[in-house]
């Protein structure tokens, strides 16, 4: 019994030093070709809003709009619209970078396959959940 009790203490132990530091949570859902939802929250709510704002987007039902990514805490978040070069497109979001730095680099990186014939970010967020416009050169 000690040792559960002593393993549920080290799974939370880790969210609620977050909590209290202000951290937040980041979710995105998508329809593909369809709809698109984002949102940050104080926890795994954010998935719940995020496919929310996909099936309001989309005219779509859960079954379509699936929370593809979840990070906590978000840190610095980016929306990377890419297109493939036989025409099919998408976003991929990539967070939980420290600082604006990294992510720029994580975004270069994930532009780098020769397939794409468009890779760029279109929406930065902050650790605040605060969107930041333009990348910096």
């Amino acid at each position: 019994m000690l040792r559960f009790i002593v393993a549920v203490w080290l799974l939370l132990a880790p969210s609620l030093s977050f909590a209290q530091e202000g951290l937040i949570a980041f979710a995105a859902a998508q329809a593909p070709e369809a709809g698109l939802g984002t949102c940050f929250g104080l926890d795994a709510s954010a998935i719940e809003c995020a496919e929310y704002e996909c099936m309001e987007m989309s005219g779509l039902g859960i079954e379509d709009c699936h929370a593809n990514i979840y990070c906590f805490p978000s840190y610095w978040v980016a929306d990377i619209f890419m297109q493939h070069a036989e025409g099919p497109h998408w976003h991929q979001f990539i967070c939980g970078w420290y600082d604006r730095a990294q992510l720029e680099a994580a975004i270069e990186i994930a532009c780098m396959p020769d397939y794409l014939i468009e890779c760029t970010a279109v929406r930065i967020w902050n650790p605040d959940g605060e969107e930041q416009l333009g990348l910096v050169e």
